[in-house]
């Protein structure tokens, strides 16, 4: 009568556990050993026991030797997938940017009022919606622009404004100047500014001449001429400005 089959499950007793792995490990040596023998293959077989302890078996003078062709052999079969895998994912990825431009290719022309006819109402509703809320945005920047640019303009306009009352005002202290100047000059004994109203030089050179007989006159005279040359540079002012 043949043994039963033995159920895969962990040994709760300590002591047939321990039997058992010591049993197990021997006989998974000895495979080891005989598959090395038999076949002229090379085998390495490490085992950790539950408290850690340590068996190997190697048919090469070095386990280490073994450890190192597997690993080359490993790295060289990833190595090799790995062109395969980078090609498959720059692939997924073209995939996905070509779907993402027929989309944006299609919502362009859709807001050109083409390709409208395969659109639901509801999709239509939507994207009267969107294209409403682009105007309000287009033209919120349109008259924040018209805004900004009309207030520069004043700026400048206000500027300007300033620069010519300042120049106004230079421009008059300056034929001021000159009209005293040139009175100054008139009522020498022999200046003469070759301009201007010839009574009122001649009343002027006749109160200076003698001043104790025509005290009023003179003064008289000197005010009038003073006036009238500068309402004369006045007038010539505003026409150069």
């Amino acid at each position: 009568m043949g043994r039963g089959k033995v159920e895969l499950k962990r040994i709760e007793n300590k002591i047939s556990r321990q039997v058992t792995f010591a049993k197990r490990r021997n006989g998974l040596l000895k495979k080891a050993y005989e598959l090395s023998v038999l076949c002229d293959a090379e085998v390495a077989l490490i085992i950790f026991s539950s408290r850690g302890r340590l068996f190997e078996f190697s048919t090469s003078s070095c386990m280490y030797k073994t450890l190192e062709r597997y690993r080359s052999c490993n790295f060289a079969s990833e190595a090799s997938s790995a062109p395969i895998e980078a090609e498959l994912s720059n692939y997924q990825e073209y995939l996905k940017l070509k779907t993402r431009i027929e989309f944006l290719q299609t919502t362009q022309r859709n807001l050109l009022g083409e390709d409208l006819g395969p659109l639901s109402i509801k999709e239509l509703e939507q994207l009267e919606n969107q294209i409403e809320i682009s105007l309000k945005h287009i033209r919120s920047s349109k008259n924040q622009q018209m805004l900004d640019q009309l207030f520069e303009l004043k700026r400048k306009e206000q500027q300007l404004q300033d620069s010519n009352k300042d120049l106004r005002r230079k421009i008059q202290e300056i034929s001021e100047e000159n009209v005293l100047r040139l009175t100054c000059q008139d009522l020498g004994p022999s200046g003469s500014s070759g301009h201007g109203d010839d009574a009122s030089q001649e009343l002027l050179r006749t109160a200076v001449c003698d001043p104790s007989l025509h005290i009023g006159l003179a003064f008289f005279t000197c005010f009038k001429y003073i006036n009238y040359r500068l309402l004369n540079d006045y007038k010539f002012c505003m026409l150069l400005t």
